[in-house]
Formats: structure tokens, sequence, C-alpha cells
């Protein structure tokens, strides 16, 4: 097993990881949100889709035994445990500076789109595009009337997500740096968050 890494408040952390070995990422204080990618090792312009995945699986939050799928509708990564109480997002983009603009911040601001950029620079490469991330932790509820809310995350300190890798492949993560909207506790306070490597 790796030493415990951390994805820092507000900033993105990628690592390469074998096909078989597991990722666990840990809510260290609860109710951070960690929006996740995962890119083919081989070729970068194949990578986790949401769209595929909800596709594959028939819903909308996975659950302990699905596999998300890439843009090739492959297999990438299976959740194979969750103690946080599962709630998940696999509907809202990465935040970006155009996110803050709109919810009326002035100047810039951090933001997952820049992170995974960032984390993937870091290790030498560069994502050719920004899809569409898994967003762990977050809660986003469909209410009666079809209409989505953003709400503060269900999830305790420590919890945590295993995902096995199903090939070869970069994950990247951003600790979202969401301070406008409860998506990261009531206290709209990111913080910094914790993932190993199994074997």
């Amino acid at each position: 097993m790796s030493d415990l890494i951390t994805i820092p408040a507000r900033r993105g952390k990628a690592y390469r990881v074998a096909k078989g070995e597991t990722i666990k990422v840990i809510n260290t204080h609860g109710d951070q949100v960690i929006d996740t990618w995962a890119f083919n090792a081989d070729d970068l312009h194949e990578f986790m889709s949401m769209e595929h995945s909800r596709a594959h699986i028939l819903k909308i939050v996975p659950a302990v035994g699905d596999t998300m799928r890439t843009n090739k509708r492959r297999p990438i990564l299976t959740f194979v445990e969750d103690t946080s109480g599962g709630v998940h997002d696999t509907i809202i983009a990465a935040c970006d500076k155009h996110r803050y603009s709109f919810l009326g911040h002035e100047g810039y601001h951090d933001n997952c789109e820049d992170n995974l950029h960032a984390a993937m620079h870091d290790i030498g490469l560069e994502a050719p595009e920004t899809p569409s991330p898994l967003n762990l932790f977050m809660n986003i509820p469909v209410q009666p009337d079809r209409s989505l809310s953003f709400e503060a995350p269900v999830s305790t300190p420590g919890c945590y997500v295993r995902l096995k890798a199903e090939m070869d492949l970069i994950i990247a993560f951003s600790a979202c740096p969401q301070d406008i909207l409860p998506i990261n506790g009531v206290g709209h306070m990111p913080t910094e968050a914790h993932f190993t490597i199994e074997s």
C-alpha cells in the first residue's frame, strides 16, 4: 500500500495506478466533495465518462459493484467499498472560472477544471479535455418535480470509497474549492482529503 497521499484543499492531485490496484479515497473531514477523473494511461483520449457509465449501470448514482465506463464503453473503475452513505454525483460538470463568475465572484477563483490540468501537468501529462467528473461525496438530490438542488454532503469524517482500477490508468482528483454554495458543508469551507493506492 502507498503512503497516505494528500489532496490539498482547493487543489488537485494526479497519480498513476496499475490495473488491479485499488484507490481508497478518504473524506478526511467529512464534508469535502472530490471531483474525480480517470484516464487510460496509454491513451489519454480515453477516459471515464459519466454519460457512458450511466447508460451501463442504469442509474445516476453508482454503488458498490458498479463499474464505471470510458468514452469507448470499456470498464475503468469499479466501486468495491463505500462507507460514506453512498451519496455521489454523476450529473454536475466540474466547476470552472465561468461558474464562479456566474455565481457573482469577481476575479480569479480556484476551480476544479484548472486543478485537473495542473495536477496532470505536475506528473508530466496534459489532459486533452475536461471530462465530466465523478463527484465523490457530492449531494445533488433530484426533487419530485425533477429539479436539482445543491446540498451539503451526508458523508462523515474518515469515510471512504474504494475503487478498483480495471486498466492501467491515471487517477486525478480535485478537492473542490466551492465556497459559495454549501456543497462542501454548511460552513462553505473546502478542506484537504487523502487517498492511498492498495495492491
